[in-house]
């Protein structure tokens, strides 16, 4: 297969994040399963969770991919329903297939789009979601206004993102992370490259504390974050005021 030119670690570029995901989207779920050992799952229920959600409740998951974080939402409670947004369509085609496979593609509806200008009035949502696509946005900051915007009052944006950990755990995952992964997803995906940016962006993007000041930024307040998995992971949270 040919290579596709990765986006630019720390500055990614839209066509480049979608080229990207596009071509790798056949085998995402599975390398997601594997590359994780199936703990990305286990991240995205208290991603769910974080939102703490009246029902019923209408919720906004940017960057939704192939909507395994939305069918955890929808399976939550059938009076919820939600809307999806993702640049990359070859995702998205995915995603849906696995919405309507459930039975949740009346409740859920996914659309190719930019986090940076969401195609939404005012205060729609009663809730917004990220996982794993923030640092994947080109300005950070303008996506999370936007999120800002589209959210009522009062509402939850939690956003579930990697980190490097520090200590021995942080250096055997480096090494995981930096040379293992790599060669396992570019040998499955076929294409090494998309999976060498994936350490790259998670070491140049913002530390959970710059994270949470960007969140600031936007006008959320009562931003939290937490360590998951020994800080593999963190979630964020703020809210609309």
């Amino acid at each position: 297969m040919a290579s596709v030119t990765p986006p630019v670690a720390g500055a990614p570029e839209r066509r480049a994040v979608r080229a990207m995901f596009d071509r790798i989207a056949p085998r995402y779920d599975f390398l997601n399963r594997l590359l994780s050992a199936g703990i990305d799952q286990r991240w995205r229920r208290a991603c769910v969770d974080e939102l703490k959600l009246q029902v019923p409740s209408r919720v906004l998951d940017i960057c939704s991919g192939t909507a395994d974080l939305a069918v955890e939402f929808l399976r939550r409670d059938p009076d919820h329903s939600l809307a999806g947004v993702d640049l990359s369509e070859e995702m998205l085609k995915r995603g849906t297939r696995k919405l309507s496979a459930r039975d949740m593609d009346r409740r859920g509806w996914l659309t190719a789009g930019d986090a940076e200008h969401l195609p939404f009035p005012d205060r729609t949502f009663d809730g917004a979601m990220v996982a794993f696509g923030i640092r994947n946005v080109a300005d950070a900051g303008a996506a999370l206004r936007e999120i800002y915007r589209v959210l009522r009052p009062g509402s939850r944006l939690v956003i579930l993102e990697f980190s490097m950990p520090r200590g021995p755990v942080g250096a055997l995952y480096r090494l995981y992370f930096g040379r293992i992964l790599p060669r396992i997803g570019g040998l499955v995906s076929g294409n090494r490259d998309a999976y060498r940016y994936l350490p790259d962006s998670v070491a140049r993007f913002k530390t959970p504390r710059e994270l949470g000041g960007l969140m600031e930024d936007a006008g959320f307040l009562r931003v939290r974050w937490r360590a998951l998995t020994a800080g593999i992971a963190y979630l964020h949270r703020g809210v609309r005021e």
